[in-house]
């Protein structure tokens, strides 16, 4: 059975739920083939003191490792809140065939710039479970200005 996007979008804002309760920012991602998760990430910045620790950075190092190749052309990524042009340019040097992502990111999103950073052969898609992704980035926002 094939499982779709929302279902794997649901397995990445589970990760975000982890960043959420870390106090990190709210971002979760899951590299998916065939069906299956092979590498998970959330925001662990401030956790690791290294402001490269993303969300997506992590879970294609852990889906280069399951593999053992820097090259993942036939994954997808699903990540709740859209990649910054750091994440972008990994994405596109593993060759990530299809990026699938909850909330834009307006500031920072890899879409802000044109022609794109992605890889020419990766597809997107953008707001699977939209308003589930933009929440938890709100609602994080909202307690630390509490």
């Amino acid at each position: 059975m094939e499982l779709g996007d929302d279902y794997f979008m649901k397995q990445a804002l589970k990760q975000a739920i982890r960043a959420f309760e870390d106090d990190e920012v709210p971002i979760g991602a899951v590299v998916v083939v065939n069906n299956q998760i092979i590498g998970k990430g959330y925001n662990q910045s401030k956790r690791l003191n290294d402001s490269t620790a993303h969300a997506e950075m992590l879970a294609i190092t852990s889906a280069f490792n399951h593999f053992q190749s820097a090259i993942l052309d036939e994954c997808t990524l699903y990540v709740t809140v859209e990649p910054c042009a750091m994440c972008a340019g990994a994405i596109k040097w593993a060759r990530i065939k299809k990026v699938v992502f909850g909330a834009k990111e307006p500031k920072s999103g890899f879409s802000q710039y044109q022609p794109t950073i992605l890889h020419p052969k990766t597809t997107t898609v953008a707001g699977v479970l939209e308003e589930e992704c933009r929440s938890i980035m709100q609602d994080f926002f909202a307690k630390k200005r509490e």
